[in-house]
């Protein structure tokens, strides 16, 4: 079973807060550009899960976001993982200004 959980920010810019989480997991962040993510930064950790930090904002004169339940978090962190990691939320939980959103998994 994947799971997948989502955090937003409205304190970090995507840089800060990938050194922040590089601080913590010892993510190593590659930058990525999509067209409908924008610039975004992604990480894979040794047990495949993946962290993705992105705009909330989808490229665009829309104004659409990728996550329209939280227009106030300007920066999104998403994470893919094999199975549930307690452990990786509780280094996460120690920054400042992130704030975990409703988990989801398949």
């Amino acid at each position: 079973m994947t799971a997948f959980d989502t955090y937003g920010t409205s304190v970090h810019t995507a840089r800060q807060l990938a050194d922040l989480v590089t601080d913590r997991l010892g993510a190593a962040f590659v930058e990525r550009d999509s067209d409908y993510l924008g610039v975004y930064l992604l990480a894979t950790l040794s047990n495949a899960t993946r962290i993705q930090i992105q705009p909330n904002a989808v490229p665009g004169d829309d104004g659409d976001l990728y996550d329209e339940r939280h227009p106030d978090l300007p920066v999104l962190l998403l994470i893919a993982a094999p199975s549930p990691d307690p452990a990786l939320h509780d280094r996460l939980a120690g920054i400042e200004g992130l704030a975990r959103l409703t988990p989801t998994r398949s």
